[in-house]
């Protein structure tokens, strides 16, 4: 009994062995641009302001990192961790109500935009094949946002906790075993709001555990409800190292 105990351990491992692997994504870069970020709080009664028009973006260094586990050859399920903040400085050509507290027209004024995400995504690859790889599934995404204007005399922020039901999607070709061409993210609309995060790029696949990936990465979407108006385009230059464990 012991023995044949010992022998169906010794196959269960060998199993999840040949069929299950860890994977780190560890992405960085710079953000060098937001497209528009149009911000209205509250939403009822507070300004209409493009933070990407009205103000300059000072560059930011970025970083998120991604730990994954495959099974089954095709079971994929990963966490995120996607911090961001940005921060504006200039002055605005009206007066804005923001937070109900009026910040005049050409005082300087320094606005701090953050939007971390966090985020559970559970995928199945439908190809997996030697060329190909493309996969659909399901992220559980936790919104920590935060809005904060303030000049020499007032200070104010709105934040905002909030979760989004996203759809994952993931497609690679590769014309060889060292490239690949992968165009993955998360996005899903709503008469409340959208929300996309998608990466185009390549990857070099140095050895069967290190690879390299470099690319773009477009962060947009946002909400119109009962507190708050924002929609935001940011735009990434992205780089990563891709580890298989």
């Amino acid at each position: 009994m012991k023995v044949r105990f010992l022998l169906i351990a010794m196959l269960l491992c060998s199993v999840s062995s040949a069929f299950a692997q860890l994977k780190l994504d560890v992405e960085g870069g710079l953000v060098f641009g937001t497209n528009y970020n149009k911000v209205r709080i509250p939403n009822i009664g507070g300004t209409t302001v493009n933070l990407a028009e009205d103000l300059t973006i000072d560059p930011k260094l970025f970083y998120r990192i991604r730990a994954g586990y495959l099974f089954g050859k095709r079971h994929n399920v990963s966490l995120l961790y996607a911090p961001l903040s940005v921060t504006y400085n200039g002055s605005f050509k009206q007066d804005v109500n923001f937070n109900n507290i009026n910040f005049v027209a050409g005082q300087p004024v320094k606005v701090n935009y953050k939007f971390n995400s966090y985020r559970l995504t559970y995928r199945y690859d439908i190809v997996s094949r030697a060329r190909w790889l493309v996969g659909l599934g399901l992220t559980a995404k936790i919104r920590d946002a935060d809005v904060r204007f303030r000049n020499e005399s007032q200070d104010t922020h709105f934040d905002n906790l909030g979760f989004v039901p996203l759809v994952n999607f993931y497609a690679a070709y590769k014309p060889s075993y060292h490239w690949s061409i992968i165009l993955e993210g998360d996005a899903l609309a709503s008469k409340y709001g959208r929300a996309e995060d998608i990466f185009a790029g390549v990857a070099y696949q140095i050895n069967n555990k290190v690879g390299i990936k470099l690319g773009y990465r477009v962060v947009e979407g946002g909400a119109d409800v009962d507190d708050v108006y924002n929609f935001n385009w940011i735009n990434y230059a992205s780089a990563g190292l891709l580890f298989s464990l």
